[in-house]
């Protein structure tokens, strides 16, 4: 099992940048595949980016791709969003998930959630 908590939220204005981080406990982090989601007032959840185990591989959904980064350090036990360019449409609730699966594909893969930090872009 592992627990996770977001941090590095808050308030920019548009085409500003932020880094997300998500700390993971346990001694198991580099076993999991590591996501991003992100949940706007009124919307469904939204995939946002996924990293491999190693940290290899990336995969990120059209809307953020080119501005955002995802990357992890498992010697830290930690995963990072790093948003530039942002819009207002980046306005969400985000979460980091952990999954046993090499390629988690639909959000109930990630058995693993944090609690969220808020990212609101200003126009």
């Amino acid at each position: 099992q592992v627990q996770l908590v977001e941090s590095g939220g808050g308030l920019v204005q548009a085409g500003g940048s932020l880094r997300l981080s998500c700390a993971a406990s346990g001694r198991t982090f580099s076993s999991y595949t590591m996501g991003w989601f992100r949940r706007a007032p009124g919307k469904e959840r939204e995939f946002v980016a996924r990293i491999s185990k190693t940290g290899g591989t990336t995969y990120y959904a059209d809307s953020v791709k080119g501005r955002f980064t995802i990357a992890r350090d498992n010697a830290k036990n930690t995963v990072y969003l790093q948003m530039m360019s942002l819009k207002p449409e980046d306005t969400a609730g985000y979460y980091c998930a952990a999954s046993g699966y090499a390629m988690p594909r639909i959000s109930t893969d990630y058995p693993y959630w944090g609690q969220g930090t808020q990212v609101t872009v200003s126009s």
